[in-house]
């Protein structure tokens, strides 16, 4: 069992910046992947940002290139999200996820086997 706690959401104006951290704690592998998932109410949940733990392989979403940054601490076992330049269709519940045993970073949420519960990032036009 993994779990994770998301936090670092919160209220901020268009193009502010809020930093999300996520903390895994249990059994953790020695290698593995952590995705940051959002949804927004109405639609389906999608990625964001993943990264392996050696940091090899990341991956973002074409919306958030280029304005958010997914970093990992190996040490504290937390990913953190670096989000500048917010919009407000970056309005959503935002998700950290755990895939075990892999190399490579996933893009499917199907793919990940451990989820958070979420922080609420609320962007103000």
């Amino acid at each position: 069992q993994v779990q994770l706690v998301e936090s670092g959401g919160g209220l901020v104006q268009a193009g502010g910046s809020l930093r999300l951290s996520c903390v895994a704690s249990g059994r953790i592998f020695g290698y593995y992947a952590v995705g940051w998932f959002r949804q927004a109410p109405g639609k389906e949940r999608e990625i964001v940002a993943g990264i392996n733990r050696s940091a090899s392989n990341i991956y973002y979403e074409d919306s958030v290139k280029d304005r958010f940054t997914i970093s990992i601490d190996n040490a504290k076992n937390t990913v953190y999200l670096q989000m500048n330049y917010l919009k407000s269709e970056d309005t959503a519940l935002y998700y950290c996820a755990y895939k075990a045993a892999t190399w490579y970073t996933p893009r499917a949420a199907e793919d990940y086997e451990y989820w958070g519960q979420g922080t609420q990032v609320t962007v103000s036009s």
